[in-house]
Protein backbone atom coordinates (compact mmCIF):
# COMPACT_ATOMS: atom_id res chain seq x y z
CA UNK A 1 0.00 0.00 0.00
CA UNK A 2 1.47 3.77 -1.04
CA UNK A 3 2.52 5.74 1.71
CA UNK A 4 -0.12 8.45 2.86
CA UNK A 5 1.98 10.26 5.02
CA UNK A 6 5.80 11.61 4.59
CA UNK A 7 6.66 11.51 8.36
CA UNK A 8 4.45 9.91 11.31
CA UNK A 9 6.24 10.87 14.64
CA UNK A 10 5.37 9.59 17.64
CA UNK A 11 6.38 12.36 21.11
CA UNK A 12 5.12 13.98 23.61
CA UNK A 13 2.14 16.45 23.05
CA UNK A 14 3.56 19.46 25.04
CA UNK A 15 2.34 22.97 24.83
CA UNK A 16 5.83 25.23 24.53
CA UNK A 17 5.19 28.59 27.00
CA UNK A 18 8.27 30.89 26.17
CA UNK A 19 9.35 33.81 27.87
CA UNK A 20 12.38 36.41 27.38
CA UNK A 21 13.83 37.39 30.76
CA UNK A 22 17.32 37.89 32.33
CA UNK A 23 20.38 36.34 33.07
CA UNK A 24 19.17 37.33 36.79
CA UNK A 25 15.79 35.42 36.21
CA UNK A 26 17.86 31.99 35.89
CA UNK A 27 19.97 32.81 38.76
CA UNK A 28 17.12 33.80 41.22
CA UNK A 29 15.67 30.03 40.20
CA UNK A 30 19.05 28.46 40.48
CA UNK A 31 18.30 27.07 36.68
CA UNK A 32 21.16 26.42 34.77
CA UNK A 33 21.28 28.10 31.52
CA UNK A 34 20.75 26.03 28.24
CA UNK A 35 19.41 23.10 30.47
CA UNK A 36 16.58 21.07 30.55
CA UNK A 37 15.21 19.49 33.74
CA UNK A 38 12.01 18.05 34.49
CA UNK A 39 9.59 19.66 36.73
CA UNK A 40 6.25 18.43 38.59
CA UNK A 41 3.08 20.18 38.10
CA UNK A 42 3.22 22.33 41.37
CA UNK A 43 6.76 23.56 40.47
CA UNK A 44 5.08 24.32 37.17
CA UNK A 45 2.58 26.59 38.55
CA UNK A 46 4.82 28.73 39.95
CA UNK A 47 7.61 29.30 37.22
CA UNK A 48 4.41 30.11 35.33
CA UNK A 49 3.69 32.73 37.59
CA UNK A 50 7.35 34.36 38.00
CA UNK A 51 7.40 34.45 34.00
CA UNK A 52 6.72 37.85 32.30
CA UNK A 53 4.43 37.84 29.08
CA UNK A 54 4.86 34.37 27.22
CA UNK A 55 3.88 32.96 23.96
CA UNK A 56 2.57 30.37 24.38
CA UNK A 57 2.18 27.45 21.40
CA UNK A 58 2.11 23.69 20.61
CA UNK A 59 5.29 22.32 21.18
CA UNK A 60 7.58 19.17 21.82
CA UNK A 61 10.37 17.61 20.08
CA UNK A 62 8.72 15.65 17.59
CA UNK A 63 5.83 18.09 16.56
CA UNK A 64 7.93 20.39 15.84
CA UNK A 65 9.72 18.37 13.53
CA UNK A 66 6.46 17.15 11.78
CA UNK A 67 5.31 20.67 11.46
CA UNK A 68 8.41 21.54 9.77
CA UNK A 69 7.54 18.54 7.32
CA UNK A 70 4.23 20.58 6.70
CA UNK A 71 6.07 23.56 6.05
CA UNK A 72 7.71 22.19 3.56
CA UNK A 73 5.02 20.74 1.72
CA UNK A 74 4.57 17.14 3.19
CA UNK A 75 2.26 15.40 4.22
CA UNK A 76 2.58 14.52 8.08
CA UNK A 77 0.91 13.08 11.14
CA UNK A 78 1.40 12.85 14.88
CA UNK A 79 0.75 10.60 17.95
CA UNK A 80 0.82 12.20 21.13
CA UNK A 81 -1.18 12.32 24.39
CA UNK A 82 -2.82 15.62 26.08
CA UNK A 83 -5.45 16.14 28.69
CA UNK A 84 -9.30 17.11 27.70
CA UNK A 85 -8.09 20.79 29.12
CA UNK A 86 -7.55 24.23 28.38
CA UNK A 87 -3.63 23.61 26.96
CA UNK A 88 -4.94 20.59 25.18
CA UNK A 89 -7.03 22.51 23.35
CA UNK A 90 -4.36 24.95 22.65
CA UNK A 91 -1.93 22.05 21.13
CA UNK A 92 -4.52 19.99 19.22
CA UNK A 93 -5.52 23.11 17.44
CA UNK A 94 -2.13 24.67 16.86
CA UNK A 95 -0.82 20.86 15.30
CA UNK A 96 -3.71 21.30 13.12
CA UNK A 97 -3.08 24.63 11.77
CA UNK A 98 0.15 23.56 11.08
CA UNK A 99 -0.86 21.05 8.41
CA UNK A 100 -0.15 17.86 10.61
CA UNK A 101 -3.13 14.94 10.65
CA UNK A 102 -3.87 14.52 14.76
CA UNK A 103 -6.93 12.21 15.59
CA UNK A 104 -6.35 11.78 19.14
CA UNK A 105 -8.36 12.87 22.02
CA UNK A 106 -7.96 14.58 24.89
CA UNK A 107 -7.88 12.32 27.79
CA UNK A 108 -11.02 13.19 30.39
CA UNK A 109 -9.01 12.82 33.50
CA UNK A 110 -5.22 12.10 34.93
CA UNK A 111 -2.23 14.58 34.51
CA UNK A 112 -2.67 17.64 33.00
CA UNK A 113 -1.54 18.39 29.50
CA UNK A 114 1.98 18.61 29.45
CA UNK A 115 4.12 21.75 28.83
CA UNK A 116 7.54 22.95 28.74
CA UNK A 117 8.38 26.27 30.46
CA UNK A 118 11.25 27.80 28.18
CA UNK A 119 13.41 31.01 29.50
CA UNK A 120 14.92 32.89 26.56
CA UNK A 121 17.91 34.98 27.45
CA UNK A 122 19.43 37.81 25.49
CA UNK A 123 21.78 35.23 24.00
CA UNK A 124 19.37 33.75 22.35
CA UNK A 125 19.61 30.40 24.56
CA UNK A 126 16.60 28.55 26.15
CA UNK A 127 16.30 26.80 29.29
CA UNK A 128 13.88 24.86 29.75
CA UNK A 129 11.61 23.34 32.34
CA UNK A 130 9.52 20.41 31.19
CA UNK A 131 5.98 19.20 33.07
CA UNK A 132 5.50 16.25 30.82
CA UNK A 133 1.92 15.36 32.05
CA UNK A 134 -0.12 13.40 29.91
CA UNK A 135 2.06 13.69 27.47
CA UNK A 136 4.39 10.71 29.17
CA UNK A 137 1.19 8.28 29.19
CA UNK A 138 1.51 6.80 25.75
CA UNK A 139 1.62 3.03 25.60
CA UNK A 140 1.24 0.43 22.62
CA UNK A 141 -2.61 1.03 23.14
CA UNK A 142 -2.10 3.85 21.65
CA UNK A 143 -0.43 2.74 18.73
CA UNK A 144 -2.59 1.88 15.33
CA UNK A 145 -1.11 -0.18 12.64
CA UNK A 146 -2.77 1.20 10.28
CA UNK A 147 -1.47 4.35 10.96
CA UNK A 148 1.63 3.73 11.34
CA UNK A 149 1.81 1.41 8.21
CA UNK A 150 0.72 4.04 6.56
CA UNK A 151 3.72 6.24 6.58
CA UNK A 152 6.65 6.62 4.70
CA UNK A 153 9.10 7.35 7.51
CA UNK A 154 8.18 6.45 11.26
CA UNK A 155 9.95 9.40 13.64
CA UNK A 156 10.50 9.04 17.25
CA UNK A 157 11.45 11.07 20.36
CA UNK A 158 14.28 9.72 22.17
CA UNK A 159 12.40 11.97 25.22
CA UNK A 160 9.59 9.47 25.59
CA UNK A 161 11.83 6.51 26.74
CA UNK A 162 11.77 7.03 30.23
CA UNK A 163 8.51 5.01 30.85
CA UNK A 164 8.35 1.12 30.22
CA UNK A 165 5.18 1.80 28.61
CA UNK A 166 6.24 4.01 25.93
CA UNK A 167 9.31 1.90 24.97
CA UNK A 168 6.52 -0.82 24.50
CA UNK A 169 4.87 1.91 22.33
CA UNK A 170 8.17 2.49 20.34
CA UNK A 171 8.81 -0.99 20.14
CA UNK A 172 5.51 -2.16 18.49
CA UNK A 173 5.22 0.88 15.76
CA UNK A 174 8.87 0.40 14.66
CA UNK A 175 7.79 -3.73 14.20
CA UNK A 176 4.62 -2.30 12.16
CA UNK A 177 6.99 0.19 10.49
CA UNK A 178 9.39 -2.22 9.23
CA UNK A 179 6.72 -4.99 8.17
CA UNK A 180 5.49 -2.50 6.17
CA UNK A 181 8.28 -1.52 4.25
CA UNK A 182 8.79 2.10 6.20
CA UNK A 183 11.77 3.81 7.05
CA UNK A 184 12.60 4.27 11.15
CA UNK A 185 14.06 7.54 12.38
CA UNK A 186 14.78 8.32 16.03
CA UNK A 187 16.13 11.33 17.42
CA UNK A 188 17.65 10.87 20.67
CA UNK A 189 16.69 13.88 22.27
CA UNK A 190 18.70 14.61 25.46
CA UNK A 191 22.06 13.22 26.53
CA UNK A 192 20.82 12.77 29.66
CA UNK A 193 18.00 10.65 28.67
CA UNK A 194 20.59 8.55 26.46
CA UNK A 195 22.84 8.54 30.12
CA UNK A 196 19.50 7.16 31.86
CA UNK A 197 18.78 4.14 28.89
CA UNK A 198 21.99 3.82 27.15
CA UNK A 199 21.27 0.31 26.76
CA UNK A 200 17.76 0.25 25.45
CA UNK A 201 18.73 2.91 22.95
CA UNK A 202 21.27 0.83 21.44
CA UNK A 203 19.35 -2.11 21.12
CA UNK A 204 16.69 -0.65 19.39
CA UNK A 205 18.99 1.81 17.22
CA UNK A 206 20.67 -2.04 16.53
CA UNK A 207 17.53 -3.86 16.09
CA UNK A 208 15.19 -1.48 14.32
CA UNK A 209 16.59 1.93 13.11
CA UNK A 210 17.42 3.45 9.73
CA UNK A 211 18.41 6.81 10.52
CA UNK A 212 19.81 7.99 13.66
CA UNK A 213 19.77 11.79 14.45
CA UNK A 214 21.70 12.87 17.11
CA UNK A 215 23.79 16.02 18.80
CA UNK A 216 27.24 15.61 19.69
CA UNK A 217 26.67 15.56 23.27
CA UNK A 218 24.33 12.79 22.65
CA UNK A 219 26.14 11.23 20.69
CA UNK A 220 29.53 10.97 22.94
CA UNK A 221 26.68 10.19 25.48
CA UNK A 222 25.48 7.02 23.91
CA UNK A 223 29.24 5.54 22.41
CA UNK A 224 31.09 7.14 25.71
CA UNK A 225 33.63 8.40 23.20
CA UNK A 226 34.84 12.07 22.94
CA UNK A 227 36.49 12.86 19.36
CA UNK A 228 34.82 13.16 16.49
CA UNK A 229 36.47 10.24 14.63
CA UNK A 230 35.68 7.45 17.14
CA UNK A 231 32.17 8.97 17.10
CA UNK A 232 31.51 8.55 13.27
CA UNK A 233 33.44 4.92 13.27
CA UNK A 234 30.92 3.70 16.33
CA UNK A 235 27.96 5.22 14.14
CA UNK A 236 29.08 3.65 10.76
CA UNK A 237 29.30 0.26 12.85
CA UNK A 238 25.69 0.65 14.62
CA UNK A 239 23.16 2.48 11.94
CA UNK A 240 23.24 2.57 7.97
CA UNK A 241 22.55 6.26 8.21
CA UNK A 242 23.71 8.53 10.76
CA UNK A 243 22.76 12.61 11.23
CA UNK A 244 25.36 14.48 13.94
CA UNK A 245 24.63 17.99 14.41
CA UNK A 246 27.03 20.26 15.32
CA UNK A 247 25.45 23.78 16.28
CA UNK A 248 27.21 26.44 14.67
CA UNK A 249 29.80 23.86 13.20
CA UNK A 250 27.07 22.01 11.23
CA UNK A 251 26.28 18.90 10.73
CA UNK A 252 28.47 15.07 9.96
CA UNK A 253 26.15 12.80 7.59
CA UNK A 254 27.74 9.33 8.10
CA UNK A 255 25.92 7.13 5.38
CA UNK A 256 27.58 3.34 4.37
CA UNK A 257 31.33 4.35 2.99
CA UNK A 258 30.71 7.92 3.10
CA UNK A 259 31.06 10.72 5.45
CA UNK A 260 29.56 14.22 4.24
CA UNK A 261 30.73 17.84 6.51
CA UNK A 262 28.02 19.99 5.95
CA UNK A 263 28.22 24.15 7.04
CA UNK A 264 26.04 25.72 8.85
CA UNK A 265 24.14 28.92 7.84
CA UNK A 266 25.08 32.02 8.78
CA UNK A 267 22.56 33.80 10.61
CA UNK A 268 22.44 37.85 11.58
CA UNK A 269 21.00 37.08 14.51
CA UNK A 270 20.42 34.56 16.94
CA UNK A 271 16.76 35.07 18.72
CA UNK A 272 16.37 31.59 20.09
CA UNK A 273 17.25 28.37 19.57
CA UNK A 274 14.69 26.54 20.82
CA UNK A 275 13.34 24.17 18.13
CA UNK A 276 17.06 24.35 15.96
CA UNK A 277 17.34 20.36 16.38
CA UNK A 278 13.72 19.79 15.53
CA UNK A 279 13.65 21.62 12.51
CA UNK A 280 16.86 20.30 11.09
CA UNK A 281 15.18 16.45 11.21
CA UNK A 282 11.82 18.06 9.66
CA UNK A 283 14.33 19.37 6.31
CA UNK A 284 16.76 16.04 6.18
CA UNK A 285 13.69 13.89 6.31
CA UNK A 286 11.54 15.92 3.94
CA UNK A 287 14.51 15.57 1.61
CA UNK A 288 14.56 11.65 1.68
CA UNK A 289 10.92 11.73 1.54
CA UNK A 290 11.68 13.32 -1.94
CA UNK A 291 14.64 10.77 -3.37
CA UNK A 292 17.52 13.72 -2.67
CA UNK A 293 20.69 13.10 -1.95
CA UNK A 294 22.08 12.88 1.68
CA UNK A 295 24.24 16.09 1.07
CA UNK A 296 21.29 18.13 -0.27
CA UNK A 297 18.97 16.87 2.32
CA UNK A 298 21.48 18.21 5.20
CA UNK A 299 21.48 21.51 3.08
CA UNK A 300 17.78 21.66 3.65
CA UNK A 301 17.88 20.52 7.43
CA UNK A 302 20.25 23.41 7.81
CA UNK A 303 18.44 26.11 6.20
CA UNK A 304 14.98 24.84 7.82
CA UNK A 305 16.94 25.33 11.32
CA UNK A 306 18.71 28.31 10.31
CA UNK A 307 15.00 30.09 9.66
CA UNK A 308 13.76 28.91 13.46
CA UNK A 309 16.83 30.64 15.39
CA UNK A 310 16.18 33.53 13.79
CA UNK A 311 12.88 34.52 15.35
CA UNK A 312 11.09 33.47 18.59
CA UNK A 313 9.57 30.12 19.06
CA UNK A 314 10.08 26.56 17.47
CA UNK A 315 7.74 26.76 14.46
CA UNK A 316 7.99 28.48 10.83
CA UNK A 317 6.53 32.22 10.86
CA UNK A 318 6.24 31.50 7.04
CA UNK A 319 5.70 28.52 4.92
CA UNK A 320 9.47 27.06 4.60
CA UNK A 321 8.56 25.58 0.88
CA UNK A 322 8.19 29.06 -0.25
CA UNK A 323 11.82 30.19 1.41
CA UNK A 324 13.25 26.95 -0.03
CA UNK A 325 11.76 27.14 -3.50
CA UNK A 326 13.50 30.72 -3.26
CA UNK A 327 16.88 29.43 -1.98
CA UNK A 328 17.37 26.45 -4.71
CA UNK A 329 16.93 23.74 -1.99
CA UNK A 330 13.91 22.23 -3.85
Amino acid sequence: MPATLDVLAIGNAIVDVLARVEDSFLADWQLAKGSMRLIDEAEAERLYAAFGPAIEVSGGSAANTVAGVASLGGTAGFIGKVRADQLGAVFAHDIRAAGVRYTMAGTPDGPATGRCLIAVTPDGERTMNTFLGASALIGPEDIAEADVAAAGTLYLEGYLFDRAAAKQAFEKAAAIAGAAGARVALTLSDSFCVARHREDFLALIGSSIDVLFANEAEAKALFRLDDLDGLIAQARRLCPLVVLTRSALGSVIVGGDAVNAVPAERVDEVVDVTGAGDLYAAGFLFGLSRGMGLVDCARLGTFAAAEIIAHFGARPLKPLRRQAEARGLL
